[in-house]
């Protein structure tokens, strides 16, 4: 072939590889998002077993097979339904799945009203973190100055003191207050949570806007007239939050492994005594009352454990998944 022919077929290549490319229908960057995303099969994975803790949670009521605080009298430490022969002698009964504590209370019923406290704080604490953490990110960020170096210099101060010393000093003091009794001390707890953590998020909104308030774009905002305000929250903020997202999926299972190492030290949510009370016992607690039983009853520390795990581990593939897929560098693979 010579050189010409060799010329004529590689225009009549790149003149096809255009022609596709230009007859692909336009995506955007979350629409390119979404379908990497659907491609993970370990964040669909994950995002199927939180869709399945957040449906027992809201089902608790009716999934349930007993009420959590019925004591069932001469039931104490039964071991799980399949058990023929347990150290305490007794036998598993069918009406508890995975046994009772040393009350006679269903562990698989307090197992499933448990999941209600860990999602709740896994996803309401969090909410607090973003909406303080990205508003002081942009103010800063994109202020800059002594506002900048004052909040940045606040937000070291902040970072610098121990988080669980600091939540196990606020649950201890406060707890007796009224505070403290707020659904049974979720509020406390959710105040303890997001008092301290949102510096992270502070501190990432800021690097993402100190990347995007000299751009082109912003630029052009600022010539036509557009508020201070307006830029950041029309222009700055659609364009950070990628890395935003990706840091709220990761610090979900924080806050659920934060609470149930509280609930495990006893300083979580509070015995509930009412049984149309909405929170009951969260998996911290029941990890604490587990460890007591270890030999008598396993499945009252093993149940909890292992639905901490699982939902700890569906929230880090789905963070994966959607850091993977928001990156832009990925974009072509």
């Amino acid at each position: 072939m010579t050189s010409a022919h060799a010329v004529a077929a590689g225009r009549e290549e790149v003149s096809a590889v255009l022609t596709q490319a230009l007859a692909r229908p336009p995506r955007s960057l979350w629409r390119d998002a979404w379908v990497r995303l659907l491609r993970n099969r370990a964040a669909i994975l994950g995002s199927l077993i939180i869709l399945f803790f957040l449906a027992v949670a809201i089902l608790a009521p009716v999934i349930a097979p007993h009420n959590p605080l019925k004591i069932h009298d001469g039931k104490g430490y039964l071991p799980p339904a399949w058990v023929q022969h347990s150290s305490t002698g007794k036998v598993g009964d069918r009406q508890f799945l995975l046994g009772t504590d040393n009350l006679g209370r269903d562990v698989l019923s307090r197992v499933i009203y448990g999941a209600r406290v860990s999602m709740v704080v896994g996803f309401i604490p969090v909410t607090i973190i973003l909406v303080v953490g990205v508003s002081i990110g942009l103010l800063a960020g994109y202020r800059g100055g002594r506002l900048d170096n004052l909040l940045m210099r606040f937000a070291d101060i902040v970072y610098a003191f121990p988080d669980l010393l600091f939540f196990i000093i606020v649950m201890t003091a406060l707890r007796d207050t009224k505070i403290g009794q707020l659904l049974n001390g979720l509020v406390l707890l959710f105040v303890a949570l997001s008092i301290v953590n949102w510096v992270g998020v502070a501190r990432l909104v800021r690097g993402q806007v100190l990347a995007l308030k000299e751009k082109e774009f912003i630029e052009a905002a600022r010539m036509v007239g557009v508020s201070s305000g307006q830029i950041m929250v029309r222009h700055i903020l659609p364009n950070s939050l990628g890395p935003i997202i990706v840091s709220a999926a990761f610090s979900i299972p924080g806050m659920i492994i934060t609470e149930a190492v509280l609930g495990y030290l006893g300083l979580g949510l509070r015995p509930a005594t009412d049984p149309k009370a909405i929170f009951i016992t969260s998996w911290g607690a029941l990890l604490l009352e587990g460890q007591t039983a270890i030999n008598a009853q396993p499945w009252l520390l093993l149940a909890p454990a292992i639905c901490v795990a699982l939902v700890v581990l569906a929230f880090n593939y789905v963070g994966d998944g959607l850091r993977d897929a928001l990156d832009p560098r990925l974009r072509d693979r």
